[in-house]
């Protein structure tokens, strides 16, 4: 068994690898940047090794650094995690070359997975069935252009190094091509150093079926089932389960038989996964589903796979890496219960899911299920990274059990001041047509206004932050201000005071009255009162009393920058009139474009950027006022 293991990576899945290889007696080595100096992974590790500015590009992604920081820790192993230098076969090639044990596939592998034209060209060779499309040489736009024409659309841009939900545009219609075709590319040069991209025909109601396989250096290869992630949000998963649901015995063989015949068409060695794209028109059918990519790695959502074959697949990396066959044998394998897996994401479903960044002053995650996570209460969500907190895994002895308890530790979910999409997770889980296995990859795009939560406090909240506030141990403190708001709270007050809140600029007064209804748990101090309610946080102060309560909003046509990052393009001019809704300035962050929009119909009074310019937290974009343009 390896003996010391350096971990290229950080966060959640750092912390993942760290916690098994404890367990195992491995010695293990971090590396941070200049943002994650004192982050969890940091904390954990027996070891750690600093490899520069907190740029990926400077740090995670220099594979120069990462093999110097293995020797000078005299580490033996690498394991890349996911993302980052995860599926790179020349880091793969230079880590093997520096003397050190690779955690995962043999570099040829990776390289034959990892463009995803020539693995679908290899995947017909050996016989696994892939979607109709175009994965030609001929790169030019007016090329593509006619291939999608004659396609049909709509039809999918990918990147053709891409991976995680970078680098992919679904056109609708000839008129979008050229434009998303530019943002395609843009995004795979900048996530990937890659702008080629490939075109598919795109499934009408597509299902995202993925199946584990593990490979060893004995010739060995099983699959450990599959696992349904078709509840994505701009092609990025969010909630992941397994096994699929509506997957019947007969399709489950031919499809996870397929899986295993595409590892061992490349000789696949360690933890991978081949992704298929299901027509579920008519149900899951083995001739509706077709081949899609394979990520050489191990995914964000393993830990369903985990919690129904009771395997730990890190386990199994550090022991096939150390030359091991695989623990078990394929008859061996059995599925027990259902387990479903939500991403938290430190984002503000409110504001068109912007990231959300700062001090994790309040974090609270409740108890009965998995947490996988790389932070706890008192760090940081910074700028740099993925903005993924956590992962919550439920499990059941059934499907619905499984799904009962995820919704109940996501309404449970306290985290402050940085924003969640807990609540959007747990609409979306507990949806009666999720809960009927009803789902595809339109799940989400379709129902998005009813599953993104009204930001305002409900009346049972307001309740809720009143009663707080009128029962804190401050309250003695009422006949001095600003406690004056608290009308009535004396020693001879009646009954039932009259407490007086403000939220997001409302100001209201609420009777407190035995029996009325409360949601969620809230805590008073100082001047204000912070209030959890399935999901969501908000925050109250006494009226005069200062501070920002709930969030900024827009109403003043003020664009402000949601983060640090770089704008990308600047989609209108000074004086121009706009509608509500229309994309004034797009900005690169955290590996993604994020476009900003008017927030009503109006003028640009202001326009303070330009394209390449950088920007950061709470910098002026641009102005909007209402009236009349020239």
């Amino acid at each position: 068994m390896i003996a010391s293991l350096l971990i290229a990576n950080r966060g959640e899945i750092a912390c993942r690898i760290i916690r098994t290889a404890r367990r195992l007696g491995i010695r293990t080595v971090a590396v941070y940047s200049d943002a994650d100096a004192r982050a969890m992974h940091v904390r954990e590790a027996d070891e750690a090794v600093h490899i520069g500015p907190s740029a990926a590009r400077d740090s995670y992604l220099v594979g120069e650094k990462i093999i110097a920081a293995a020797r000078a820790s005299g580490a033996e192993a690498v394991h890349p995690g996911y993302g980052f230098l995860s599926e790179n076969a020349e880091f793969a090639e230079a880590v093997q070359a520096a003397g050190l044990v690779w955690v995962g596939p043999n570099p040829a592998s990776i390289r034959a997975m990892g463009l995803k034209d020539a693995a679908k060209k290899l995947m017909q060779e050996a016989g696994v069935p892939v979607t109709p499309g175009y994965l030609g040489e001929d790169q030019s736009p007016e090329r593509l252009r006619r291939e999608a024409d004659a396609i049909g659309y709509p039809v999918l841009i990918k990147a053709v190094a891409g991976g995680g939900g970078k680098g992919m545009r679904k056109v609708n219609r000839a008129a979008e091509f050229e434009e998303m075709l530019q943002s395609c590319k843009r995004e795979a040069a900048a996530s990937f150093g890659d702008d080629r991209v490939l075109i598919e025909k795109y499934i009408e109601r597509p299902r995202h079926i993925e199946v584990q396989v593990f490979g060893d250096g004995h010739g060995d290869v099983v699959h450990l089932f599959e696992r349904d992630c078709s509840l994505q949000r701009r092609h990025q998963k969010v909630i992941e389960e397994a096994p699929a649901p509506g997957m019947d015995d007969a399709t489950r063989e031919a499809v996870c038989g397929a899986a295993v015949k595409a590892a061992r068409a490349v000789d696949y060695v360690g933890a991978g996964t081949i992704e298929f794209i299901a027509d579920a028109s008519e149900g899951l059918r083995a001739d509706r589903i077709w081949f899609m990519e394979m990520n050489t790695r191990l995914q964000v959502e393993h830990p369903v796979t985990e919690e129904i074959t009771g395997q730990d697949l890190v386990e199994w990396q550090l022991r096939v890496a150390s030359g091991e066959r695989l623990p078990l044998r394929q008859e061996e394998l059995a599925i027990r219960g259902h387990a479903v897996e939500a991403r938290l994401y430190a984002e503000d479903p409110a504001h068109e899911f912007l990231p959300s960044t700062g001090r994790l002053d309040h974090f609270v995650l409740g108890r009965g299920v998995r947490v996988d996570t790389g932070v706890e209460e008192g760090d940081r969500i910074s700028p740099w990274y993925d903005p993924m907190i956590a992962k919550l895994i439920a499990t059941g002895g059934s499907r619905e059990e499984a799904i009962d308890r995820l919704v109940a530790v996501l309404e449970e979910v306290e985290v402050w001041p940085v924003r969640t999409n807990a609540a959007f997770l747990a609409r979306a889980a507990d949806d009666p047509d999720f809960r009927a296995g009803e789902v595809d990859t339109a799940f989400i795009p379709g129902k998005i206004d009813g599953l993104v939560p009204d930001p305002a406090p409900s009346e049972a909240v307001w309740n809720l932050a009143a009663t707080a506030l009128l029962h804190s141990d401050f309250g003695a403190a009422a006949e001095s201000d600003p406690w004056s708001a608290l009308q009535g709270f004396r020693a001879n007050a009646p009954d039932d005071p009259d407490v007086s809140l403000a939220h997001g600029g409302t100001v209201r007064t609420i009777a407190v009255r035995p029996g009325a209804a409360l949601e969620g748990i809230a805590t008073a101090e100082g001047q204000s009162v912070l209030a959890f309610s399935r999901g969501q946080a908000f925050a109250f102060t006494l009226p005069g009393a200062g501070g920002a309560a709930g969030g900024a909003a827009a109403s003043d046509g003020a664009i402000l920058s949601p983060m640090p990052g770089r704008v990308i393009a600047v989609a209108v001019g000074q004086g121009e009139r706009v509608v509500k809704g229309q994309k004034l300035v797009t900005i690169e962050a955290m590996k993604m474009e994020h476009s900003l929009a008017a927030p009503f119909d109006g003028v640009v009074a202001e326009l303070d950027v330009t394209q390449g310019a950088q920007v950061s937290e709470g910098d002026l974009l641009a102005r909007v006022e209402k009236g009349e343009g020239e």
